[in-house]
């Protein structure tokens, strides 16, 4: 029985890995989730409340920078509020979208909403780019933090 609930602690990790690329799936929830099953299948010897603590709060750190990630991009570059509106109605139309519409319609929704304050196409265009390198940058954020929480479970695990 243990082979199995090790099977879905790792399955749920890399769903996780997935789920950072793909914002339909809450990817640091999934790691963490894996890993706290993991140190559960184990009683907590090796994965104790310490690396359980940390991971966690590397997962909650994650979570935050996917939300705040887009819109200090937008912010930094004097975005409207309807461009974060578009932004984050670009996000959830882009979920339904595939894996294109995931990364190009927060700059699409943000460009829109930029353009309908100020009806200029290339400040438009500019905070749509800036609301992208945001998400982008929060997602790079997002994915080495789930690495380095998968690596805190991985030395707890073996030392």
């Amino acid at each position: 029985m243990d082979t199995l609930w090790w099977l879905v602690s790792w399955g749920l990790i890399l769903l996780g890995l997935a789920g950072i690329v793909l914002p339909a799936l809450p990817g640091t929830l999934f790691v963490l989730a894996g890993i706290v099953l993991g140190a559960w299948i184990d009683g907590f010897t090796r994965v104790g409340w310490f690396a359980v603590a940390a991971v966690t709060v590397l997962a909650v750190l994650a979570w935050v920078m996917d939300y705040v990630s887009a819109v200090l991009g937008a912010k930094r570059v004097g975005a409207s509020k309807q461009a974060i509106w578009g932004a984050a109605i670009g996000t959830v139309a882009g979920i339904f979208m595939g894996i294109v519409g995931v990364f190009v319609m927060p700059l699409v929704g943000a460009a829109i909403g930029e353009f309908m304050a100020r009806r200029d196409h290339g400040r438009a265009v500019h905070v749509g780019v800036a609301t992208w390198l945001g998400l982008m940058a929060g997602m790079l954020a997002k994915f080495v933090l789930a690495f380095v929480m998968i690596g805190i479970y991985v030395v707890a695990l073996l030392f």
